[in-house]
C-alpha cells in the first residue's frame, strides 16, 4: 500500500512518498480503506521536534529515538471497513466509519497517512455521521476531542462569557460551536480576515490579535480559552490571561495531557448528525502532497482543518 513515512525528525522534506505492506486486523480489529486523514498542528510538531532538551527527551522516549517509531504519522481516519478479526461485532465489511487513533494517553497509534490502517473495534471508532463526505468526517475529531476536552475544564452555564484565543483553527472552530452549544457567549480572536468565519460559526464578537491596542478592547470573562498555547502569542494574549471575573479562569491546551474519552467522541458524531457542529476545512491536498501540506500547517494559519484525501470515494 502508499504511505508517507517520516524518515527522520526535522523538515518536511523527510517526509517520503513509499511502498510498504497492508497490515491485517487482530482479532479485535478493523482493517480500514482509508479515504481522508489531516494533517494537524500535532502532527507538524512530532515531525519537527524542535522543543528544547528535556522536553524533547521526554518526546523521543515516546515516539522513538532520532525518529519517529512508527514512521507512519497521522491519528486522523475516515474510510470504508475492508476487513476485520473474528471477535469484531460492532462494524461490518463496508461500514462507512471515522476514527481518532487515541483513546487514553496509554492508547495511542499512528498510522494514517496511509490507505489502509487497522485499529481496535473499542477504540475512538464509529460510523461515519451519515450527513457528511469523507473529507468533512476527517475534520471532526482533532478539533473536536481536543476542544471537549478544553471545555470539560469549565461549568458553562447559559450566558457566560467566553474569550476563544485561536478561535479560527481546528480546535478554535470547533471550541466556538461546543461553547455556543452549551449556552456560553462568546468572542473569538483572531485575524480580522477570519472573523466572518467565526461569526458564521456563532461567534456573539470578535478581537483581531494584530490591532494595535486590542487588549484595551477586552472585557471580563468567565472563562479564556487559549486553543493555540505556547507556540502563538500576543500583547491581547497575555492581558487575556487576567481578563476574568473573580473565580474566573484561563484554560490553555497546554495545561496537562488532552484527554480523549470515548464518550467525547461520540458526543462529536452525535452533533454533527444533528447539525449542531460543522467541520471546517481549508484545503484538501492528495496524499502525495503531504509535504505541502505539512508546509502549510506548519506557516500556522490555516482555517480550520487541513485534510489529506488519501484514495477516491
Amino acid at each position: 500500500m502508499r504511505a508517507i513515512e517520516c524518515r527522520k525528525y526535522g523538515s518536511y522534506e523527510n517526509l517520503v512518498l513509499t511502498e510498504v505492506e497492508k497490515p491485517n486486523p487482530k482479532e479485535n480489529e478493523v482493517l480500514i480503506k482509508i479515504k481522508a486523514t489531516s494533517v494537524t498542528t500535532s502532527d507538524v510538531l512530532i515531525r519537527k521536534l524542535d522543543e528544547p532538551l528535556v522536553p524533547r527527551f521526554i518526546l523521543q522516549l515516546i515516539f522513538g529515538f532520532g525518529k519517529p517509531r512508527n514512521p507512519i504519522l497521522g491519528m486522523v481516519t475516515a474510510g470504508v471497513v475492508e476487513g476485520k478479526g473474528k471477535n469484531v461485532t460492532a462494524f461490518k465489511i463496508g461500514d462507512e466509519v471515522f476514527a481518532y487513533g487515541s483513546v487514553s494517553p496509554t492508547k495511542r497509534h499512528f498510522g494514517s497517512y496511509a490507505e489502509y490502517i487497522c485499529l481496535p473495534e473499542d477504540w475512538n471508532i464509529a460510523h461515519k455521521p451519515v450527513n457528511t463526505s469523507f473529507e468533512e468526517a476527517a475534520s471532526l475529531p482533532y478539533g473536536g476531542l481536543l476542544a471537549s476536552h478544553l471545555l470539560n475544564k469549565t461549568r458553562i452555564q447559559k450566558g457566560d462569557k467566553i474569550l476563544i484565543y485561536g478561535a479560527s483553527g481546528s480546535i478554535g472552530t470547533m471550541a466556538i460551536q461546543l461553547a455556543k452549544h452549551a449556552g456560553a457567549h462568546v468572542t473569538s480572536v483572531c485575524s480580522s480576515k477570519n472573523f466572518e468565519l467565526v461569526r458564521s460559526l456563532g461567534s456573539d464578537g470578535v478581537l483581531d490579535y494584530t490591532e494595535e491596542n486590542a487588549e484595551t478592547k477586552l472585557e471580563t470573562y468567565k472563562y479564556v480559552i487559549d486553543a493555540v498555547g505556547n507556540s502563538k502569542n500576543s500583547v491581547l494574549k497575555e492581558n487575556s490571561k487576567k481578563a476574568l471575573i473573580p473565580n474566573g479562569k484561563y484554560i490553555s491546551i497546554d495545561q496537562g495531557t488532552p484527554l480523549t474519552p470515548k464518550s467525547a467522541f461520540m458526543n462529536l458524531k452525535l452533533l454533527a448528525e444533528k447539525g449542531e457542529i460543522k467541520p471546517v476545512i481549508d484545503r484538501v491536498y492528495p496524499l502525495e502532497k503531504m509535504v505541502e501540506a505539512h508546509q502549510y500547517v506548519e506557516r500556522g494559519h490555516k482555517k480550520g482543518n487541513v485534510i489529506i484525501s488519501v484514495s477516491e470515494n
